[in-house]
């Protein structure tokens, strides 16, 4: 079993473009060459299909244990500890988020 994504470097990688550049932000592709900037809407909607393939992997990881086809303990123990650690990022995140539109809504213009 082949288990891929890292959920911090993923979260780092979704999270970098947000720094500060806002709307009028371009990124640099590998050609040089300047890319639209990605709505944060989509980097939110990325992130989550991460955490839920984290999710199923160490879902599967845990059923090849219990039936055992060949998935050493190990490698079922760090599927789920990265899906558990994806999963509270992404709810710390999903907090922070909360946190921030009550406090704009609560802000009087």
């Amino acid at each position: 079993m082949h288990i891929g994504i890292d959920p911090m470097t993923a979260a780092t990688t979704a999270l970098s473009g947000l720094n500060g550049g806002g709307a009028a932000s371009t990124l640099t592709s590998a050609g040089g060459q300047a890319a639209a900037p990605t709505p944060f809407g989509d980097l939110l909607t990325d992130a989550i299909g991460q955490v839920n393939d984290l999710q199923a992997q160490a879902h599967d990881a845990v059923t090849g244990l219990m039936s055992g086809s060949g998935v050493d303990v190990h490698q079922a123990m760090i599927a789920t500890q990265k899906a558990s650690a994806a999963f509270e990022l992404a709810l710390a995140v999903r907090n922070k988020a909360v946190a921030a539109y009550q406090s704009v809504m609560g802000m009087q213009f």
